[in-house]
This record gives C-alpha cells, sequence and structure tokens, in this order.
C-alpha cells in the first residue's frame, strides 16, 4: 500500500470505528458486484478471453447534526482473467486491490473527499478532451475505471455556480489521455470552476503536473528533463436549446527542454435529442479533433474522430445501443451494437463488434483490448 493511501485507511479506521459506536445514527451500506465475462475475437490472432471480477463495497453515513455529515466508502476489484488461443497457451493474471477508499465531509454546499476516488467533468459523454483522471471506456458495458489519490474541495454556491479544487499524490500510472505518466512522487493538483450561462452552463478547468518522462510512450529525446512540468487548459460548455448541444475543449503544454512538440489541444462538438419512434430513440453525435504541434495554435499534427450514436428500450427489461465510431485520419471504421437485459439483480450485456486488426480509439492504451477484430463479448453482472 502507497504512503498516498495510508492516511485515507487511517482516518477511514478511525470514522468507522465511532461510527460503530454510535450505530443508532450510523447507516452501514453493504453491496456487491460479481461479473462473469466470455469474449472471442478474430484480430490479430484468434483469440478468446474469460474472467470473472467482484467488487465488494462498504459505505458508511453519520449525521453529525447541524447539516454537518460524515461518510466513507471502501471498495476492492478482485479478478481473475485468461486470454489466448488455446487454453494451453493462454495467459492468465489475478489480483486484488483497492477500487474505492475515501472519506468525506459534508454540508449542503460544501464537500471535502480524501483518498482513492472518482474525479471526473466535463460535458462530452463520449470523446472527451476532459478525461483528465479516469479511463472509461464508452464500449464497456460496466463502465469500469480506477480512482485517483487525493484531496477533492467543493463548494456550491446559492446560484448553482460551483467551485472544485483539488490535489493528487502517489498517482504514477496513465490516466485519461496521457502518453507520459506523472513523475514519481510528484504532487499534481488543480481546479474547476462552473458557472450557469443562459439555459446551461459552462466551466473552466485547470491542472498542472510533473512528468515522468523516463516512462514515457512517445518516444523522446535522449537527456530529456524528468522535470519537465505540464499544465492544462480546459473550457466545457452544455446547453438545451431543443436538441442537446455541447462543446469541450483542452490546450496542454508540456515543458520538454529539447522534444519540440509541446502542444497539444483537443475540441469535442456535440448534440443529442429523443425522438418519438417506439418507446423512444436517443440519438448522440459527437466529432473530436485532436492537434499535437510546436506552438499553442500553430498547425501540427491532426486527428479526427467521430462518434455516432442510437439506443432504445425494447421493453421494461431490454434496451438496446449501437455506436459507430469513424476515425478520419486513418479511414477506419469502429462498430458496436450492444443488447441489454436488466433485472433486479442480474444484467446480461452482449456486445458484438466489427473492427480493425488494432483497437485504436485510445492510442494511450498498450494492453491488449478484447474489442480489436470481429468479435463478441458476453458479460453477467449480479448486484446485491
Amino acid at each position: 500500500m502507497t504512503g498516498a493511501r495510508r492516511v485515507p485507511v487511517l482516518v477511514l479506521g478511525i470514522l468507522a470505528t465511532s461510527m460503530v459506536g454510535s450505530a443508532a445514527s450510523a447507516d452501514l451500506d453493504i453491496r456487491g458486484r460479481l461479473s462473469f465475462w466470455l469474449g472471442f475475437h478474430d484480430r490479430p490472432t484468434a483469440e478468446t478471453a474469460l474472467g470473472l471480477r467482484y467488487i465488494p463495497s462498504f459505505s458508511l453515513k453519520k449525521d453529525l447534526g447541524g447539516g454537518l455529515t460524515l461518510a466513507a466508502e471502501a471498495s476492492a476489484n478482485v479478478y481473475g482473467t485468461a486470454q489466448g488461443s488455446s487454453l494451453r497457451s493462454a495467459a492468465t493474471s489475478a489480483a486484488a486491490k483497492p477500487y474505492r477508499l475515501w472519506v468525506r465531509f459534508s454540508t449542503a454546499r460544501f464537500e471535502a473527499r480524501l483518498g482513492l476516488q472518482k474525479i471526473n467533468f466535463g460535458s462530452a459523454l463520449v470523446l472527451r478532451p476532459l478525461m483528465w483522471f479516469d479511463r472509461l471506456d464508452p464500449n464497456d458495458p460496466l463502465q469500469l475505471t480506477d480512482g485517483v489519490d487525493g484531496l477533492l474541495l467543493k463548494y456550491t454556491f446559492a446560484d448553482n455556480t460551483n467551485i472544485w479544487l483539488w490535489g493528487l499524490y502517489g498517482n504514477e500510472d496513465l490516466k485519461g489521455w496521457e502518453t507520459v505518466p506523472t513523475r514519481p512522487k510528484a504532487p499534481e493538483f488543480g481546479g474547476r470552476i462552473q458557472t450557469p450561462v443562459l439555459s446551461g452552463e459552462a466551466a473552466l478547468t485547470y491542472h498542472r503536473r510533473r512528468l515522468g518522462a523516463s516512462q514515457s510512450m512517445v518516444p523522446l529525446p535522449p537527456g530529456e528533463s524528468e522535470n519537465a512540468s505540464e499544465d492544462r487548459l480546459g473550457l466545457d460548455g452544455k446547453w438545451d436549446i431543443g436538441p442537446g448541444v455541447w462543446f469541450e475543449a483542452a490546450l496542454v503544454r508540456q515543458g520538454w527542454s529539447v522534444y519540440p512538440w509541446k502542444y497539444q489541444r483537443m475540441l469535442s462538438l456535440g448534440l443529442d435529442e429523443t425522438v418519438p419512434l417506439g418507446n423512444g430513440l436517443h440519438l448522440l453525435a459527437e466529432h473530436l479533433l485532436l492537434d499535437v504541434s510546436r506552438e499553442a495554435f500553430g498547425r501540427g499534427t491532426r486527428r479526427s474522430l467521430t462518434a455516432l450514436s442510437a439506443d432504445t428500450p425494447l421493453g421494461l427489461l431490454d434496451r438496446l445501443h449501437a455506436i459507430v465510431f469513424h476515425d478520419w485520419t486513418s479511414g477506419d471504421w469502429y462498430r458496436f451494437l450492444t443488447w441489454q437485459r436488466t433485472t433486479d439483480a442480474w444484467t446480461l450485456f452482449i456486445v458484438g463488434f466489427w473492427n480493425p486488426d488494432r483497437y485504436a480509439i485510445y492510442a494511450n492504451r498498450p494492453e491488449s483490448n478484447l474489442f480489436a477484430g470481429k468479435g463478441l463479448r458476453i458479460t453477467l453482472a449480479y448486484d446485491h
């Protein structure tokens, strides 16, 4: 366990002890999700994959009076997987690690949350320039993502304007769109202000960190500084003008001393609408532009992606969702069709896909991905 997580674990233990000591005013909620998946794909080689995962979750909540509340959550990600062209050659892995581990102090307008937590924001829904601290894949039926260790402060004013401040520490794995991880033992910090604008809202976001050049996925010149900083500036907004419309933009500057491609620009534009067909057909479109350049607004290398989505309920238990991505730079198409059936405790997802030999919607994920080529993935989840 890292030093960054010992503090929230200690606070969680103290909080749990105090809550159990006064059980009449504390609420304990114990839940869990058990999931099993089986997948097949034919590229770059024909492979089968299966896995089993259990995420137990414990949450405590205590009313301190006067509008003050203390809460805590602890959950674990316990899983085993096997993948290969045959049982004899299958690669196996298993792990048990914290999934969420935080404590929170809150009032009607203020929140302070410390520990391993999920932090995400922004207006875009699929192609998200502000995917800074999570790695949610829109094609993952269970929407799983690792959290980050840190402290998040949030205050909401009477007009719904809200201010976020955060400090992160010990997050050395790649997050979001990152291709260069954070330097070990280097803190990160940032903030966000979001306010109502006309019929919607807009927000400005900033984040700063130090880069760990030696672990970069991007080849860097020899001798590149291990002390380079990175600054991110984000702007987003969303409005309801009949259809919902939104934009989300990010400008990233990496302070390399030798490597010339210091700037990254991302812009996503989207809209959605529900039309009265059948039980209601929800349509969504997003377009993403991503540039890497030598100057903040100079010409550089561009990549553009479009996502088109349609989903509709087929009744009380069933839902059908189709999503298509087109990479205008490479000319590749990605196609997904998901059928979902949900009962009180069970959820079944069957996902069929037809994609390029290399799944590259997100270019910073070197791990083998079961959505390459043509295939099928079946996921069954039980919630208790």
